[in-house]
């Protein structure tokens, strides 16, 4: 049985949220400063979303770039400076922060969605989305790790995030792939000067390039496509997949055992992503299906 535009939606934005809930290992790893690994893993990313373009565009992708109109050009500045508050905030506050900072943009996309395009929200996400605060909350708890302005820079990224949901459902046609690519080469350039890329040795590039390739086209391509497909607050409830995984990957790669209350409030998040796509996918009238 072929699956519906939602089902897909779901299943894109899911895999997008592993993907980018693989950053914080990455940065972890990378011995670099924020605006090397910036510099060099915006190249490698806006190679790879080129190189999808090139299957997907069939040759078109100079046209593809000509007609990105208005939209895709808000696309491309709002996610590039995502982009720097991203790599910026996990090198100044802890990984699991970051992740529980951005599980809450549910509630900020909800929000502009409202505002912008008149959704509301359907009562499952809404209790979806309070059970994944309340992990949010059971999360950051009283925690004395991090700092403010990191934190500060987590929430950033947070909202730009949501203004790209936003973005993508309001302007459904917009190409979503030459705004990406573009976005990324933006936040190389911007952050070449500030870093040293040229000081990168092989190793650290290789790992950079893996952190463009996957994190960025791979994430942002699954991304975007399945934000398409899904209102902006399910779309935020599915990606905040990303905040129970973020803290596991660097559990199981350095060993740093998470705190009980970051293991219970991850768990709440993810059973309130979890409920919400099964009540999703069981409720929502049968839409059409994608040609193939």
């Amino acid at each position: 049985m072929k699956p519906t535009a939602y089902q897909l939606g779901l299943i894109f934005v899911a895999a997008s949220a592993i993907a980018w809930s693989l950053a914080g290992l990455f940065t972890q790893v990378i011995p670099q400063d924020s605006w090397t690994i910036l510099a060099w893993r915006g190249i490698f990313g806006s190679l790879g979303i080129a190189a999808v373009m090139a299957v997907t565009d069939h040759g078109r992708i100079l046209s593809s770039f000509r007609d990105l109109g208005r939209s895709g050009w808000l696309f491309a500045a709002v996610s590039a400076l995502g982009m720097v508050f991203f790599i910026c905030a996990l090198k100044e506050t802890t990984v699991a922060h970051v992740a529980v900072i951005y599980a809450t943009i549910p509630f900020v996309a909800a929000l502009l969605g409202w505002i912008v395009l008149g959704e509301r929200s359907t009562w499952s996400a809404i209790l979806a989305s309070v059970a994944a605060a309340i992990g949010v909350v059971l999360m950051v708890g009283f925690s004395v790790e991090g700092t403010l302005f990191g934190d500060a820079l987590a929430f950033g990224m947070t909202l730009c995030m949501a203004v790209l949901m936003v973005i993508i459902r309001r302007s459904p046609d917009i190409s979503v792939m030459p705004a990406a690519c573009l976005s990324a080469l933006v936040s190389s350039l911007v952050c070449w000067p500030l870093g040293n890329p040229l000081a990168v040795s092989a190793h650290d590039l290789l790992l950079i390039a893996l952190f463009g390739l996957l994190v960025s086209a791979v994430g942002l391509a699954l991304f975007t496509l399945g934000a398409k497909l899904l209102p902006p607050v399910e779309t935020a409830l599915i990606g905040s997949l990303d905040a129970p995984l973020a803290p596991f990957w660097i559990w199981l790669v350095f060993n740093e055992v998470p705190s009980k209350s970051t293991v219970f409030g991850g768990l709440i998040v993810l059973a309130a992503v979890v409920m919400h796509v099964v009540i999703g996918v069981s409720n929502k009238p049968a839409p059409q299906k994608l040609n193939p």
